[in-house]
């Protein structure tokens, strides 16, 4: 499946200056609340896929070492050029969004073209086995951003050792998601009915509590209205962290409905087939 198709079909990454409206992949936070400095390891990424000036999409990823981001595969299938690499907090309140475009749309971002507009730039690669939503059991919606110069001045995030989900009362637990999505909420104008809005471009930070566990993916509940957590996510927020105790154990995947208001789907990080990839990279989860 093209990633065109995707966007639309599984609202995977969402396009800049839209809003994207099945398994479908990840939308932004619903509920929750601006991040600030929280979580100054979480970035956003911006991408082009090669078939136009009009097909650059953004996600969020997480530093996990001086030189690595862990995202979703879906954010890094098919990218062309650089990856833009940003961790401010706020992107912009209200359009327009102030990020670059690329000189070539077709050739992505260069490396020189990002460091000359003030942006961090990286190489994407994509989990081998990444079956673009096909097959549960070898999911496998993990990817990475290599940045081409180290970052020293952000402490990385730790990965959750192999099977930390494995022994939790699943849907008692409550976990941490974060991202640079849409939020959803009343427009201001027309229909009133909550919806997902392009603007403001900020992290958000909420809560999700458990809904169900299988070998490759996990699934949260995102009502916002749920007394047990504070939200879900939603578009653009595909491939930020999900935070257990301080640590990844798996990044936005998929959502269920087109409004972000139900179920959010998410790639374990804590298994063989996300960890021994990860090593690649020389990535090792905490002890």
């Amino acid at each position: 499946m093209n990633r065109k198709i995707r966007a639309a079909a599984l609202f995977a990454a969402s396009l800049i200056g839209l809003s994207a409206a099945g398994t479908l992949p990840a939308a932004a936070i619903t509920g929750g609340t601006p991040d600030g400095n929280d979580h100054p390891n979480v970035a956003m990424i911006l991408y082009y896929d090669g078939t136009g000036e009009d097909a650059r999409y953004r996600c969020s990823a997480t530093l996990v070492s001086s030189t690595v981001l862990l995202t979703a595969a879906h954010c890094t299938d098919g990218t062309a050029g650089r990856t833009l690499v940003t961790f401010d907090s706020v992107i912009a309140e209200q359009p327009p969004s102030g990020l670059p475009d690329a000189v070539d749309p077709i050739a992505g971002y260069t490396e020189e073209e990002l460091e000359a507009a003030g942006y961090l730039s990286g190489t994407a690669f994509t989990h081998p086995e990444y079956s673009d939503f096909t097959d549960l059991d070898t999911w496998n919606d993990l990817g990475v951003v290599v940045l081409d110069e180290p970052i020293f001045d952000i402490e990385p995030a730790e990965i959750a050792p192999e099977g930390t989900l494995d022994p939790l009362k699943f849907n008692k637990t409550i976990f941490e998601v974060v991202g640079y999505g849409t939020e959803v909420r009343q427009p201001e104008t027309g229909p009133q009915k909550p919806t997902p809005q392009s603007y403001p471009l900020i992290r958000r930070q909420t809560t999700s509590p458990g809904q169900k566990l299988d070998p490759q993916v996990f699934q949260l509940q995102g009502n916002p209205n749920d007394n047990r957590g504070g939200g879900g996510t939603c578009f653009g927020d595909s491939g930020g962290p999900v935070f257990l105790g301080g640590q990844i154990v798996g990044v936005t995947s998929y959502g269920l409905t087109s409004n972000c208001r139900y179920i959010g789907g998410y790639q374990r990080v804590d298994i063989d087939a996300s960890l021994d990839w990860l090593k690649e990279f020389g990535l090792q989860p905490a002890a």
